[in-house]
């Protein structure tokens, strides 16, 4: 039985969906929160409930009392916390439910594993951690200067991880996602945005003249690898990547193809928290977790846009803005 908190998420859900289809029970919590389009969430939440081998509590990981009853409930084989605020912008905002969220939260799940006797852990992290270091980005580098609380705090959570592995034996995976997008994906995120601005003849905002660029990494590569995280490692980190870097500018010309619509760019300026360029060497997770993306930049953004214009009616009404100020 895995444990996956943050199962209403984009790549929680994915990744809890691909694991049902395999005949794992999962049981998921999340709490719903507001950061982006909350039916977004809710659509994702009611696909899982159609199977018969989840079970689902609407939680927060910071509640750790609630957190214990669900262990005592459940006897877990391992935990893929996927339960994370995300955002490198809004961490400048509202730093405060970073911290609380990202690094007190992941504590009360490690703590809860050495009570409970839960073996293996994977972990969500991400590439802010690189952020002024040379391409490709290894995991061996130190990531010691985090230009927003959004790293900070997902570096904390490593720390943590380390700290329980050293002193209690757990068995942790932390996954450097590098840029996923895909169906069901976030709408605050660049591509989902890029999408529905174009699709609906909107304005396209870009921060920058769209010169930077991103190891983006499709959904079912970043399920693959999540799932393969399960894998005993000890206490390891690893790139979800393809090291591989593409523009804004191209990602919107490749959009703009399979739209058949032309898009409508208006600059604003780059934002300092923002890098210009990310470049996983995923070497390592090849290495140990025979893991090696497959879905190329072109064949999906054309997946993305056909399951976009396939779901149009629903989609229409999500919102592409940050929600929780």
């Amino acid at each position: 039985m895995i444990f996956i908190p943050g199962c209403a998420g984009f790549i929680g859900f994915s990744t809890t969906r691909a694991l049902l289809e395999q005949g794992k029970t999962c049981v998921g919590i999340d709490n719903l929160n507001q950061y982006y389009d909350v039916k977004m969430k809710q659509k994702r939440l009611s696909i899982l409930k159609g199977y018969k081998n989840f079970i689902f509590y609407e939680a927060d990981v910071e509640n750790f009392d609630v957190l214990k009853l669900i262990f005592q409930m459940h006897k877990f084989d391992s935990i893929i916390n996927l339960a994370a605020r995300a955002g490198v912008r809004y961490s400048m905002q509202n730093p405060f439910v970073y911290l609380s969220t990202n690094t007190l939260g992941t504590l009360n799940l490690f703590e809860l594993a050495k009570r409970f006797g839960v073996e293996k852990v994977v972990l969500a992290s991400t590439s802010s951690l690189y952020a002024g270091e040379s391409l490709p980005f290894r995991e061996d580098y130190c990531v010691n200067k985090p230009l927003s609380v959004y790293a900070a705090s997902k570096k904390a959570m490593e720390a943590i991880a380390y700290s329980y592995y050293q002193l209690y034996g757990i068995d942790v995976t932390m996954l450097r996602y590098f840029t996923v997008y895909g169906p069901y994906g976030r709408p605050d995120m660049s591509i989902f945005r890029f999408i529905k601005w174009i699709y609906e003849e909107e304005p396209v905002i870009i921060f920058g003249d769209g010169s930077q660029s991103r190891d983006f990494t499709y959904i079912d590569d970043a399920v693959d690898a999540t799932i393969k995280g399960l894998k005993k490692v000890g206490c390891e980190a690893f790139n979800v990547g393809a090291n591989t870097s593409y523009s804004l500018n191209y990602i919107i010309s490749l959009i703009e193809q399979n739209l058949g619509k032309k898009a409508k760019i208006v600059h604003k300026e780059f934002h300092k928290a923002d890098v210009l360029a990310t470049r996983a060497d995923f070497s390592k997770i090849n290495s140990m977790l025979d893991f090696t993306p497959k879905v190329t930049i072109e064949e999906g953004i054309k997946r993305l846009c056909d399951w976009y214009v396939e779901n149009a009616s629903f989609l229409k009404d999500i919102s592409t803005k940050e929600q929780d100020r």
